[in-house]
């Protein structure tokens, strides 16, 4: 098996990319690192990093770029990222990227002059997965998706639809729809993901590091297809 290294995990909203990450960390056993999970530990904890974001956030402010690469070099340093990890949210922008591009360089110069066994893993480059479904695809999933209020239970009304249409199996309770899984809500995201993710996108397929792997069929044969990819990449 090879060494999976730091991966970038893109998908519009609805492709699944949560649901893939978790089956790469169970292939690799590396860990996923989403900013927002970050941000909200570090908030919860208290850290010097949590408390500056939490003035933040209260004067009702967004986090700036600076604050969570600060996040990030941090949880890098910890020692299950050693043969890799699955980056989710991050990088956002390209001037996310070129931070990260920056760090890990660093970090491969300074595990080659320490000569330190298995240390020069975590600072192999960065590869960008992007995980491909078709737009009316995608907008079948998030709008036709519906909730259980009781037991979570989600259900949706073209390819995974209840027994009495509106209302749960389990509970019998009415089902709800997510103010933001709506058509027009759903349009916005993807409009301001493409616009976000393009020089992103465009900045790693320039280095020959970004790959497009199919994400319609079935949980494991994507994760196969975006295990595959990489492969190809790291060799």
């Amino acid at each position: 098996m090879i060494v999976p290294g730091p991966i970038l995990l893109l998908g519009a909203p609805g492709v699944g990319k949560g649901t893939q990450a978790k089956e790469l960390v169970h292939h690799w056993g590396i860990p996923q690192i989403s900013t927002g999970d970050l941000l909200r530990a570090n908030v919860a904890q208290g850290t010097p990093l949590g408390k500056t974001a939490k003035e933040i956030m209260h004067r009702g402010e967004l986090v700036p770029d600076s604050l969570v690469n600060e996040m990030v070099a941090v949880r890098l340093q910890q020692p299950d990222t050693a043969k890799g990890y699955i980056l989710d949210g991050f990088p956002r922008t390209l001037a996310q990227a070129h931070w990260l591009d920056g760090r890990l360089a660093l970090s491969a110069a300074g595990s080659s002059s320490q000569e330190t066994p298995g240390t020069q893993t975590a600072a192999l480059p960065l590869i960008a997965v992007s995980i491909q479904v078709d737009y009316n695809q995608l907008l079948r999933r998030i709008t036709g998706r519906r909730n259980c209020p009781v037991c979570q239970t989600i259900y949706n009304v073209y390819s995974k639809p209840p027994q009495r249409a509106g209302f749960c199996d389990v509970e019998g309770a009415a089902l709800t729809q997510r103010a933001d899984d709506t058509e027009k809500a759903f349009t916005e995201r993807m409009r301001a993901y493409a616009a976000q993710t393009a020089p992103v996108i465009e900045h790693y397929r320039e280095l020959g590091r970004f790959i497009e792997v199919p994400g319609d069929g079935q949980i494991a044969a994507i994760a196969a297809g975006i295990v595959a990819a990489v492969e190809r990449l790291r060799a």
